[in-house]
């Protein structure tokens, strides 16, 4: 389907409107914790809600919108867990990236459908394009993290290092996702090491405290 599903959605804005909104997200999202989404159609998801079709074509237009508006939740979610304070601090660099990417695990694990969204073989064009929007966004929070806690001044394009150490932690994900059908602890400690790895090229084995 061509065309920009985000703008083909309609947002509610009264109470009951927001409320049936994501009701059907849930009814999306416990479908796919199921079944691909090769396999769910608007009758199915409108069987899993409980709701008369036109109710789902009152929001969305198509299936892949309903997707599209799920996968933008998700990443609502894991921005605000982002946006929390560490606690107890971080003690060193690496472990805010050793913090951080156990909480991304945790979720994922808890949102199976999240993780079939984003690491799943028939993602949408669109889906894995807010996955990369999502991912640049993150590595601009981790980077705002990073200089709270640490001096990071003299490190160049610290941003755009986050980013690429946030996609070499991505692909290890979609490794497990690939063997696993989910994240393990294995695989969670291949991504700490090489995410770690790839940031010791341009950061310092330890930074300054600034609290």
């Amino acid at each position: 389907m061509s065309g920009n599903q985000r703008d083909r959605v309609r947002q509610p804005q009264r109470k009951r409107g927001i409320a049936r909104f994501h009701h059907l997200l849930d009814a999306t999202e416990a479908l796919l914790t199921k079944r691909p989404d090769s396999d769910i159609s608007l009758a199915l998801l409108a069987q899993e809600a409980d709701v008369p079709l036109p109710s789902i074509y009152h929001f969305f237009p198509n299936k892949d919108a309903i997707l599209v508006a799920l996968a933008m939740r998700h990443h609502e979610q894991l921005a605000e867990m982002a946006r929390e304070p560490l606690d107890p601090p971080p003690d060193t660099w690496q472990d805010i990236v050793i913090r951080r990417q156990r909480a991304g695990v945790e979720f994922l694990n808890a949102h199976p459908s999240a993780l079939r969204l984003f690491m799943g073989a028939g993602v949408s064009a669109e889906v894995r394009t807010l996955d990369l929007e999502g991912n640049a966004a993150l590595a601009q929070l981790r980077a705002r993290e990073f200089r709270h806690w640490f001096d990071c001044r003299g490190i160049a394009d610290l941003e755009a290092r986050l980013a690429v150490s946030i996609g070499v932690m991505d692909g290890v994900w979609a490794i497990s996702w690939s063997q696993h059908r989910r994240l393990t602890e294995a695989y969670l400690e291949e991504s700490t090491r090489a995410s770690i790895a790839y940031l010791r090229c341009y950061l310092p084995e330890i930074l300054p405290r600034l609290t």
